[in-house]
């Protein structure tokens, strides 16, 4: 018996949730880019994209924790790979914010689009770190932390649709006569 075992169904139902929004946060963009001004790239890449990198990052941690691993090293070594590579990106991210010029992030948006995702990528990390000890508290660590990598990007979309609507809305609604 391994730290991993029993997890089966919550990361199939992890990643399945994923997978199924990535495809619709394509299509929400597709949608909504005819509806307004396109926005800067630097904005885009900033909080658009990493709703995109978290809802992947989310998919591509259920594929190795439901993997059937001979032994915990590899997903250990990998979900560190994971936890290390999002706190990069969100490093990344936090440089986009600060640069582009189009938007002026508030508190709100610094605690949901950086400090939030990068608490979860530093616990993946350290459940990495751990995980080669078979303490199944560390799986826990990785599958709340997962968990929180979707419910983040899902705020995070439903922000970003918010904001398009309101925005255009504001641009195209009628002048009072």
């Amino acid at each position: 018996m391994t730290a991993l075992d029993g997890w089966e169904n919550f990361y199939v139902i992890l990643g399945s949730s994923a997978g199924a929004l990535i495809g619709l946060q394509f299509v929400v963009i597709t949608l909504v880019a005819g509806m307004r001004q396109p926005s800067g790239t630097d904005t885009v890449n900033a909080f658009g994209t990493p709703t995109v990198v978290h809802l992947s990052m989310t998919l591509v941690i259920a594929a190795i924790m439901s993997a059937p691993w001979p032994s915990l090293s590899g997903p250990s070594t990998l979900l560190l790979l994971c936890g290390l590579g999002g706190l990069v990106y969100e490093v990344i991210v936090i440089r986009r914010a600060r640069r582009q010029t189009l938007y002026q992030p508030v508190r709100e948006d610094w605690f949901w689009y950086m400090i939030l995702p990068s608490a979860m990528y530093a616990a993946i990390a350290i459940a990495a770190l751990f995980l080669r000890r078979a303490f199944r508290g560390d799986a826990f660590v990785a599958g709340a932390a997962a968990l929180g990598l979707l419910l983040v990007a899902i705020r995070n979309a439903w922000d970003t649709v918010l904001h398009v609507v309101v925005s255009t809305s504001g641009d195209d609604a009628p002048q009072a006569g």
